[in-house]
């Protein structure tokens, strides 16, 4: 799981990572204290992401944009409330996804991320316990084991993570999205 992915990941002698990961080594002994690594601005984590915008109703394809698009601020998907917006990023595997979409729910007006997270089904109560300890406010989640695919369909409110807020940029909330599927990652892992 995630130890093995951050094993690997250091495995090449990086100089240079972002603050999850290093925190994670340190803590796990992966590398030790007198390794120095840099610390890389978390922003920088989605400077290869591909994305895209679509309509939401017909999915049909809008537009593909740049990493200058993750400048925009978070609430364009409310001046724009029937698109989405997809993102792959080669960071995503690590905590347990391949893509992620973000939208505005057309009744609640909460900010939705949808994404399929590859855990298995026996974490069930690890996911659960760690979405009622962190989330806060009025929760919104979709947490479902989809056995053809074997991940999980998870959809939850951007509005109930901690330190979510409209004036944040797509980018800032990415990093913010990152971080807390890294976290549910490591504590589903150290709670099996």
């Amino acid at each position: 799981m995630l130890h093995t992915k951050i094993t690997n990941y250091f495995s090449d002698e990086k100089t240079a990572s972002f603050k999850e990961e290093i925190e994670y080594a340190r803590k796990h002994q992966i590398i030790d204290e007198t390794r120095t690594i840099m610390e890389i601005d978390p922003a920088a984590r989605f400077n290869d992401a591909y994305i895209e915008r679509s309509d939401k109703e017909t999915e049909e394809f809008l537009g593909e944009e740049s990493a200058g698009f993750l400048n925009q601020p978070i609430h364009y998907l409310k001046q724009y409330l029937n698109e989405f917006i997809y993102i792959e990023s080669d960071c995503f595997p690590m905590i347990h996804t391949e893509s992620i979409c973000l939208e505005v729910d057309d009744i609640f007006r909460t900010y939705e991320v949808m994404l399929g997270l590859k855990l298995q089904k026996k974490y069930k109560k690890g996911i659960k316990a760690y979405l009622e300890q962190e989330l806060i406010g009025e929760i919104k989640v979709s947490l479902l084991f989809n056995q053809t695919d074997g991940l999980w369909d998870f959809n939850f409110a951007l509005n109930n993570i901690k330190g979510f807020n409209e004036d944040l940029t797509i980018g800032e909330v990415l990093v913010l999205v990152y971080r807390f599927l890294f976290k549910l990652a490591e504590t589903v892992e150290e709670n099996k």
